[in-house]
């Protein structure tokens, strides 16, 4: 769900707004002057949607963990 808000409102709420987007998979269009500017979503939410892993980048992981080498 996407939901539209002030700047001065993200501004003022801005960890109540992380919490959310985090937790319920919300959306926000951050507005300045009534003109979008930004937008907050979760980075899971992110990654799923807008920049998908690619498969090539997932297999190197995916052997780099298996391997044990995914560890700083």
């Amino acid at each position: 769900m996407t939901r539209q808000i002030a700047a001065h409102i993200a501004r003022t709420q801005f960890g109540q707004i992380m919490e959310r987007a985090v937790q319920n998979d919300e959306r926000f269009v951050v507005d300045r002057r009534g003109e979008p500017a930004v937008v907050i979503m979760s980075v899971a939410s992110y990654l799923q949607k807008i920049a998908p892993e690619d498969k090539a980048l997932k297999a190197m992981r995916d052997n780099a963990a298996r391997a044990g080498l995914d560890k700083l």
